[in-house]
């Protein structure tokens, strides 16, 4: 019965598809699937919002008992348990993956389809974890929704690979639009992190999917991020303080960046998921115990900040006796920015779901308002902390995910602050080149370029070996011959056969050895009638060179060129025969993967 049911569903979507196929135009089917995407995407970023600020409001506000205060040690713990419980039970068939870097994954190595849970269970996880204290951002698991919408409407309709993956990038740019309100930076952040190879037609789908999801979000979650701030205009003295921070943060970045990798191989190493857990809700407990602005996404912080309630910093924590100090309020802040560029690295590694974009605006608010205070406490000079906190909102992202264009629109867009749109531009480039400089990877790629998954310009042939697997190329059309066979009695099979080698092959199926076909033709033509009758075993020689089945075909082709040759046997285990792998097979598969990557964008 479910068969007949999912034969007959089948059968429904072709024929969805193929009228769709002549009624409309692809150009014009893709610009109604971004809209859909961007809507459907503005509604995923705006349920995980109101979602998580309705938990997190709960308990700080609705929750009453006298106690209560005692259980934000444990919030995080609970939060991030809740998360790992609901992927165990929930997410059986398929491993969960967050955050961004798994979208860019997906694209060059699972040709971008993303599993359809995607689209629920990024809002549901990460709203048990931030909304329980977890401190990362709501960005990446709305970009990731919004990926999984593109990506399985683009499979629905059986679209390609460069379509689907347009339709990916479109579900990205709605999760950033609709989580900032900011259409604008979602299509840049589209275009610099998720498909930095485009053209000039993937901007007009990206635009509509952005703009759409956020008049939905506007429509259905109306509280904007932060209020309209950028005021006053900037002044031509603050240029080298600009350049300072700038300096300053792009250095804090490559510190972020590293973190990052180092501490998630830390949790990556503790196999256990409960211990992970426990390890890391707890050491979360104690540090939003000792810095409550580490609770959360964060950004009410960053709110009071830019209306000028600096004291805020320290008003609800153990140290709030010393909030009238300017020097106590300073290492707080240092304190703070510190503590939640660990906070937040911990949380994703502990097994929460989050994303590091939220924490990278905090991270960069924080340390454009500490540069600013703490010039302004020398006298110096008098800096507009305001707009260095908005400078170093974007410095932070421009260093962080190496996406310039998106920490300047993104900054000025969720401010108001298109008047320092100059500073902006500074602070970010400066901010990117140093990163770039230091690291070449941005915080989404450096772990996939350590582990070689990554495919980008500079590494394009290397990349695009690793990323074909072996035992899919491996060619079965040939002769075997056994032992104890002579030339005479498999003739016939040696005479038509297109190829000119042959594995030798035990009974047990291990490779013996090896003949070629000139050799076995001069002896089925030898006036000696012994030389015909010869075994196969006695003729045969050993392989040069035979390689296991799980070798990877960077490695294949070094052996290759090392050995001139452009045919090699494989074995699996225990020496057994499965095939040959040949040159002309890998260089056709290549080709294919190299003009897919080419017609991506």
């Amino acid at each position: 019965m479910q068969v007949k049911f999912y034969e007959k569903a089948l059968r429904y979507i072709e024929a969805i598809n193929q009228w769709r196929k002549r009624r409309i135009s692809n150009s014009t089917f893709l610009i109604l699937a971004a809209s859909v995407v961007g809507i459907l995407g503005g509604v995923t970023s705006s349920v995980l919002k109101e979602l998580t600020h309705y938990v997190a409001n709960f308990l700080i506000n609705d929750f009453h008992w006298k106690y209560k205060f005692y259980l934000y040690f444990f919030f995080p713990l609970i939060g991030i348990l809740l998360t790992v419980l609901y992927i165990r039970t929930f997410i059986r068939r398929s491993k969960f993956q967050h955050g961004i870097t798994a979208i860019i994954y997906t694209i060059s190595h699972n040709s971008s389809k993303l599993d359809f849970h995607n689209i629920y269970s990024q809002v549901i996880t990460s709203a048990l974890t931030v909304g329980l204290g977890g401190s990362a951002g709501l960005e990446a698991p709305a970009v990731a929704s919004g990926a999984a919408i593109g990506s399985n409407i683009g499979r629905f309709f059986g679209l390609n690979y460069r379509e689907t993956t347009l339709l990916l990038a479109c579900g990205a740019a709605a999760g950033i639009s609709g989580a900032f309100n900011s259409p604008v930076a979602g299509m840049i952040f589209a275009i610099e992190v998720v498909m930095p190879e485009f053209s000039i037609p993937a901007v007009i789908p990206l635009l509509i999917a952005s703009a759409f999801s956020s008049v939905i979000s506007q429509l259905i979650y109306k509280e904007p991020l932060f209020v309209l701030v950028g005021r006053g205009g900037w002044v031509v003295e603050a240029f080298w303080y600009y350049i300072a921070l700038g300096i300053i943060v792009g250095l804090y970045s490559v510190y972020f960046n590293r973190l990052n990798y180092r501490l998630g191989n830390f949790f990556g190493r503790i196999k256990n998921r409960y211990n992970k857990v426990f390890i890391g809700g707890i050491t979360l407990g104690i540090m939003i115990f000792l810095l409550p602005a580490l609770y959360g996404e964060g950004y009410i912080n960053i709110q009071k900040l830019l209306d000028g309630n600096y004291t805020s910093l320290l008003s609800n924590s153990i140290f709030s006796d010393y909030q009238g100090i300017s020097w106590a309020l300073l290492l707080f802040a240092i304190l703070t920015f510190i503590g939640k560029t660990f906070a937040s690295i911990i949380t994703m590694g502990s097994g929460g779901n989050g994303g590091m974009f939220g924490p990278s605006v905090i991270v960069g608010g924080l340390v454009g308002f500490s540069f600013a205070f703490g010039i302004n406490m020398t006298g110096f000079a008098h800096l507009n902390i305001t707009n260095f906190i908005i400078a170093g909102m974007a410095a932070s992202i421009s260093g962080v995910m190496h996406a310039p264009l998106t920490g300047i629109f993104l900054a000025a867009e969720i401010t108001g602050g298109y008047v320092i749109l100059v500073p902006l531009m500074i602070v970010s480039a400066i901010s990117y080149f140093i990163n770039k400089g230091i690291l070449k990877y941005s915080i989404y790629t450096y772990g996939l370029a350590a582990k070689g998954d990554l495919i980008g310009q500079e590494n394009k042939e290397h990349g695009i070996l690793r990323r074909i697997k072996l035992k899919y190329l491996i060619e079965r059309d040939f002769v075997v011959l056994r032992p104890e066979d002579t030339p005479e009695s498999r003739s016939t099979d040696i005479i038509h056969t297109s190829r000119n080698i042959f594995p030798v092959v035990n009974k047990e199926g291990v490779l013996t050895g090896i003949l070629y076909s000139d050799h076995l033709l001069e002896l089925l033509v030898s006036p000696n009638a012994d030389d015909r009758t010869r075994l196969i075993k006695d003729i045969a020689r050993p392989p040069d060179k035979v390689i296991n089945v799980n070798t990877s075909m960077y490695d294949v082709m070094r052996i290759m060129d090392s050995k001139d040759t452009r045919i090699l046997p494989v074995t699996g285990p225990g020496n057994i025969y499965l095939g040959f792998v040949t040159k002309n097979g890998i260089f056709n598969k290549y080709r294919h993967i190299l003009m897919r990557q080419e017609n991506l964008m």
